[in-house]
């Protein structure tokens, strides 16, 4: 009976378990940045009936009580679900994120996207605040990675995290806000965190002008969704995509300084720029073997000169063979 007992728990927990997988898949893997695009809305797929079980999509935000119920109208030819075509990003790399969006603050201010544009590039977070497995992990490897930068949130860039759920609040917001700053360990840096919540319209346009596709699951109650982040320049342009649960250093930096147009960083951020290339297809930055090997030797060359330099100069001051002066 205790072997019964434990299988039943095993086939609930992967149940709940699911989508928060298939999401992950889809963020860390190649396809995830190409996926293909769906419709916008349930109306433009003709609707065929199902044995399935019915199971709601959600595209580009649109609220769970808005989907409708007919769960015909969201499965692909043959009758099953495909959520590997229905979440994901759809790199729009160049598109303005509209500026007029209004969402509500974790203090519950009111508040509109481009009031975050204008000075710095932006870090802009999809993620929902009663997510219980991918979100936070989410959270806490960007959180993690942008402590390791020398960059201060606030002064070099701004963080933006939109709930893409639109019940939930302000309250849960703030508790979101709370734990990462604890995370980051610069409690001065406060104002360039921002914790946002808001309907279900500007939550559509949001996503949809950043190609960030989920649904939510009526038979688990959760959303699935891919992970990652989108940097945005200070006009509110997307600029790179980073994918995943862990964001490397080196990725975030020179993302943000390409997104800040160079504006902020280093000359040593310009050589990896020049030696590492950004990869939208895996949404990080490789190496690029050619211009490494360029580089490398244009600094022997310049290795080379620079010895040859210091040894006729040396020679040149050498004591005379007569010893006169």
């Amino acid at each position: 009976m205790t072997g019964i007992t434990r299988l039943i728990r095993a086939l609930r927990f992967a149940r709940l378990g699911t989508a928060a997988m298939l999401a992950l898949a889809v963020a860390t893997g190649t396809g995830a940045a190409q996926a293909q695009s769906a419709p916008s809305s349930p109306s433009q797929v003709p609707a065929s009936p199902s044995p399935q079980p019915p199971q709601t999509f959600m595209q580009y935000g649109l609220a769970p009580q808005q989907q409708g119920t007919a769960a015909g109208s969201q499965l692909v030819q043959g009758g099953m679900p495909s959520p590997f075509q229905r979440i994901g990003f759809d790199q729009r790399v160049g598109q303005r994120v509209p500026a007029d969006l209004v969402f509500r603050d974790e203090t519950g201010r009111t508040v509109r996207l481009g009031d975050y544009y204008g000075k710095r590039p932006v870090v802009l977070s999809l993620v929902y605040y009663g997510c219980p497995m991918l979100c936070p992990l989410t959270l806490q490897g960007l959180t993690r990675s942008l402590k390791r930068l020398s960059f201060d949130a606030g002064r070099e860039f701004e963080v933006v995290v939109v709930s893409f759920d639109p019940r939930e609040t302000p309250a849960q917001a703030f508790a979101a806000k709370r734990d990462a700053l604890k995370d980051y360990g610069r409690p001065e840096t406060a104002d360039g965190w921002h914790f946002l919540t808001g309907g279900a319209e500007p939550i559509r346009r949001l996503t949809q002008a950043v190609g960030f596709r989920y649904f939510y699951d009526t038979r688990v109650k959760q959303f699935a969704h891919a992970a990652g982040i989108v940097l945005l320049t200070p006009q509110g342009a997307a600029s790179r995509y980073l994918y995943g649960i862990d964001f490397p250093v080196r990725n975030v930096r020179l993302g943000l300084v390409e997104a800040a147009d160079n504006r902020i960083g280093s000359a040593v951020d310009q050589v990896l720029l020049y030696c590492f290339h950004y990869d939208p297809v895996q949404g990080r930055y490789s190496a690029a073997t050619l211009n490494i090997v360029r580089l490398a030797a244009i600094l022997s060359v310049a290795g080379l000169g620079l010895m040859i330099a210091l040894l006729l100069r040396r020679e040149h001051q050498g004591p005379n063979p007569l010893g006169t002066a």
